[in-house]
């Protein structure tokens, strides 16, 4: 899109100005500094597997909601290393990441709503009625707390991938212009009078 004029005797003008899209619009992904965001990404993830992995060896949990929760970590995960691939500025990459961040979003909203749930349906074994000995109780206490202390966690975690997956996307976005208008920039051209 340009604006040009021209002079009724069929010179150009002095002043030309011009709308141009920004040649380093491409740039704008590496300002959400992508390397450290998809570290944290996989970092995350990689420990929440391990987490859930120990609630399931302690028979602390249930098969089935731990198994979409590995899951959904390891879609995390692929999230993770899109976003530090796409600091080659490859725009089927950048795509790529996009999409997969918002799929890394959702996962991570769904797994906070899960955590948040587990929290609320913990069942509470240990009463003071219920064993004779203080030494199981209090054995049953600490297995109580341990377990609320694993959704706790559960749910800072969930929180932060969250916000750093809908980063990652936005910054995506700008650059690959699905959601955001392209940026443009004025370029004003000075032409000099011919020499003689």
């Amino acid at each position: 899109m340009a604006e040009e004029e021209v002079t009724p005797g069929g010179e150009s003008p002095l002043v030309t100005v011009t709308f141009q899209r920004n040649p380093c619009q491409n740039k704008k992904y590496l300002e959400s500094e992508p390397k450290a965001l998809g570290v944290t990404q996989i970092t995350f993830s990689v420990f929440h597997i391990c987490s859930v992995m120990v609630m399931l060896a302690n028979n602390m949990d249930m098969l089935s909601i731990d198994l979409t929760q590995i899951i959904g970590s390891v879609i995390v995960i692929i999230a993770g290393i899109l976003a530090l691939a796409a600091q080659s500025l490859h725009i089927p990459t950048l795509k790529a990441c996009y999409g997969m961040q918002i799929v890394a979003s959702s996962v991570s909203i769904f797994k906070l709503y899960i955590s948040v749930m587990e929290i609320a349906d913990t069942p509470y074994f240990c009463s003071p009625h219920t064993y004779n000995s203080s030494d199981v109780e209090h054995q049953c206490q600490a297995f109580e707390a341990s377990t609320s202390h694993f959704y706790a966690e559960w749910i800072l975690i969930h929180t932060v991938l969250i916000a750093v997956s809908i980063t990652l996307a936005v910054y995506c976005g700008k650059v690959v212009n699905c959601c955001f208008p392209s940026e443009q920039i004025p370029m004003i051209t000075v032409q000099g009078p011919p020499t003689q």
